[in-house]
Formats: structure tokens, C-alpha cells, sequence
């Protein structure tokens, strides 16, 4: 008998969550909690909880976490200008830490023993959840079936689920297993089938943001982001909450083609995985910051950004939001945000970003009379580069002759 009387499970209402319900109520004979996320995956959420409801489930959870998924995890990642591995802006990731903290709250609230989560045994989730878990509740039971359950493939979850009348989408499934997938508001992510072999090309039709370049409009549209601390907070002129912007920054990024990504990255366990993403609002954020940030931050500012932010980028995809040392990183980033205000112009085409203009009125320090090729009236001094180069030009010189007296 198990000592666990009711967990907690992030549970979406797809084939493995919905199989693990069961599985936890024939498994650990214990009551379940679930919990829904609204990270805004574009879909209806309410069929989770007549999911939930048919199985017996009393306390269900269905949260909107939109506006402090994109104000409180997204956007604190994009003042960093986040990219992992090169390519990668981190959707899955950086939704984890804030699924585990409300998990812990749930936990709280219900006085529940454990909780529990879908990530397979393979992935990288299962690292995101749980260190986040144990970071918020060093005393907290986990329980993650993919690594006690004999059910190690997508066939085999189907015929559970059909065993035990689970009802279960199958979009994409075409003669076999479905997509694995995971959305939110900044990303939707595809693994599995075909893609497991990396040199075949997606299907067109898996992807379902975005339009492909080939058939992207032909006239190009412009879009004014305003910037204040780093953080876009309005569009057009048009101010908007967080969650509003990435929203229709999504809808028109996917108009144009704008956001896809064929990767195969290096997961924590030790393994390349090949995974798809669409990520069209965070292509266009990615590309504006840094628009603002090359007028508004001092140069060594900027290059200690960029210095640290693989490791930053590090830390959130191998699931240490929570840490210490991800914390002292954020102060330090936006600290240097205080002075990001101002605009920034794009257009969109064919699946690309174009940064056509930006300014900033308060915290420019972009001086034409400087940078100007024409008459600078004095405003810099040429002759002191000679000076420069030859002092930066010492240690070569030096080793130089060294090198020509041994000859």
C-alpha cells in the first residue's frame, strides 16, 4: 500500500497525461489532483476537465497563466536575448519553472503528498520539473511514471488508453503514432515520428503556425515595437498587456513564414534530439532587442551580456530557473535594462526579420556628430588613433622582434 494519498499531476489531457491519471489511480491507489495550464496553446482546455470528471476527479485546476508566463518567464529570458546552442529560443523550457511552482502550490492547497508530471525518461522535463519542484519544496514527492511504467511507446499508450476507454485526439496520426507536441504562447514544439530520422524533411502540413516562406504574401508589413526597461510594451502605438503582444507578434510572424526551426540540440540525459519549433512572436522580439540594445547600451555592457548569456540560456534549458546563481544573472541583466527604452522598426517577409530602424529619445547613445563620414567640426579627433593602435600594437611588436632576433 502506498503512502501516497493524492498527488498532484500537470496534466493536459493528451494521450500521456490521461493515461497516467489512470495509471496513478490503479498504481498508487491514490486520490488525483489535476492541474491545466493556460500557457496559451491556442486550444480549448474545458474537454480536460470532462476528461478529468469522467475518472473520478474532484479537485481540478485550470489556470490561466498567460500574462505571467510572458511578463514573468519570457520576457525576463528575451532582456538576456536568450538563444540556446545558437538557434534555439527555449520555448518548452522556460514554460517548466513556472508549471512546477504552481504544481507546488497546488500541492499546498490541497495538502497533497507528491506530484506528478508526463515527462518521459529520456527528456529534459523531467530534469525542469523536478528541480524546480525540489527548489520550492525540498520535501516534495515526485512521482514520474515514464520511469516505472512498462509503457515505453507511443503504441503502447494507445492500447492502454483503449483498454481502459480513455478517450484520446489523434490529430497528425496518419497510420501512426501522433506528434509529440508541446504549446504555449512563445512556441510549439513537434518530436517523434519521421522527424526521429534527422535528414528527412517536415511534412508541410505538421506545421501549424506558420505559413511557409514560398507561399508568404508578397508585399512586406512593417511593425513599430516600443520599448521601455527591455520589455516591449506596446505595438503599433497600441499599448497591450504581455501576453496580448507575443500574441499577435505570433499571429503576424506566422502570416510571413516567420519563426521555424529544424534543430537537433544536445538534451541534458546525454543525447542529440532532432525536434521542429515555431517560434514566430520570439524571432521578432529576439531581432528587435538587440535592435534597441545597439543604441541604448554601453559596449562592454553589451559584450558582457552576450558573454554570459550562454550560460544563462544553460541554465533555463537544463531546468535551473530557480537557482541561485540564474537569480544573481537576472539582477545583473536587468540592471542594464533600466536604460533599454525607445523603438524599434521591422518588417516582415518571407520568413524573415528586418531591422529598418530604431531610436531611442531618452537613453540614445548613438552621436551622429561622431559617427558622421562627413565634417565632424572637431567632435573627434583622428589623430588620436594612431596613438591607440601603436600602445595595442606594443606586445606584438615586442614578440615580433623577439621572434626576428632568433632567426
Amino acid at each position: 500500500m502506498s503512502d501516497i494519498k493524492k498527488a498532484v499531476l500537470a496534466y493536459s489531457g493528451g494521450l500521456d497525461t490521461s493515461v497516467i491519471l489512470k495509471w496513478l489511480q490503479d498504481t498508487y491507489q491514490c486520490e488525483v489532483v489535476t492541474f491545466t495550464a493556460d500557457l496559451g496553446q491556442g486550444e480549448e482546455l474545458e474537454p480536460a476537465r470532462e476528461k478529468a470528471k469522467k475518472f473520478g476527479v474532484n479537485e481540478i485546476y485550470i489556470d490561466d497563466l498567460r500574462e505571467e508566463f510572458v511578463r514573468d518567464f519570457v520576457f525576463p529570458m528575451f532582456r538576456a536575448n536568450t538563444v540556446y546552442e545558437g538557434e534555439y529560443l527555449l520555448g518548452t523550457s522556460i514554460a517548466r519553472p513556472l508549471i512546477a511552482k504552481r504544481l507546488i502550490e497546488i500541492a499546498n492547497e490541497t495538502k497533497a503528498d507528491a506530484i506528478s508530471h508526463g515527462a518521459t525518461g529520456k527528456g529534459n522535463d523531467q530534469v525542469r520539473f523536478e528541480l524546480g519542484a525540489y527548489a520550492l519544496n525540498p520535501n516534495i514527492k515526485i512521482i514520474a511514471p515514464w520511469r516505472e511504467w512498462d509503457l515505453l511507446s507511443r503504441e503502447k499508450l494507445l492500447a492502454y488508453a483503449e483498454k481502459h476507454g480513455i478517450p484520446v485526439e489523434m490529430k497528425h496520426k496518419q497510420g501512426g503514432s501522433p506528434y509529440s507536441m508541446d504549446a504555449n504562447l512563445l512556441h510549439i514544439s513537434y518530436e517523434g515520428r519521421h522527424l526521429e530520422d534527422p535528414a528527412a524533411e517536415a511534412e508541410e502540413d505538421m506545421w501549424r503556425w506558420t505559413v511557409s516562406p514560398e507561399k508568404a504574401p508578397d508585399a512586406a508589413e512593417y511593425l513599430d515595437l516600443e520599448f521601455k526597461q527591455g520589455d516591449i510594451v506596446a505595438l503599433n502605438g497600441k499599448s497591450m498587456k504581455a501576453h496580448e503582444i507575443l500574441a499577435e507578434l505570433n499571429r503576424l510572424g506566422g502570416k510571413h513564414g516567420v519563426g521555424r526551426l529544424d534543430l537537433v540540440e544536445n538534451r541534458y540525459v546525454g543525447m542529440k534530439s532532432r525536434g521542429c519549433y515555431e517560434t514566430p512572436g520570439g524571432t521578432i522580439i529576439l531581432k528587435a532587442h538587440r535592435a534597441i540594445e545597439s543604441i541604448t547600451l554601453d559596449r562592454e555592457v553589451a559584450h558582457l551580456k552576450d558573454d554570459l548569456m550562454p550560460r544563462y540560456a544553460s541554465l533555463i534549458y537544463n531546468g535551473y530557473w530557480w537557482s541561485p546563481e540564474r537569480v544573481a544573472l537576472q539582477t545583473l541583466i536587468d540592471h542594464t535594462q533600466a536604460t533599454v527604452n525607445g523603438w524599434v522598426r521591422v518588417k516582415l517577409y518571407k520568413g524573415n526579420v528586418i531591422v529598418v530602424g530604431r531610436d531611442s529619445k531618452t537613453d540614445s547613445l548613438f552621436d551622429s556628430t561622431i559617427a558622421t563620414f562627413e565634417d565632424d567640426k572637431g567632435a573627434y579627433d583622428q589623430k588620436d588613433a594612431g596613438g591607440f593602435i601603436k600602445l595595442n600594437a606594443l606586445r606584438m611588436r615586442i614578440a615580433a622582434n623577439l621572434h626576428s632576433r632568433k632567426k
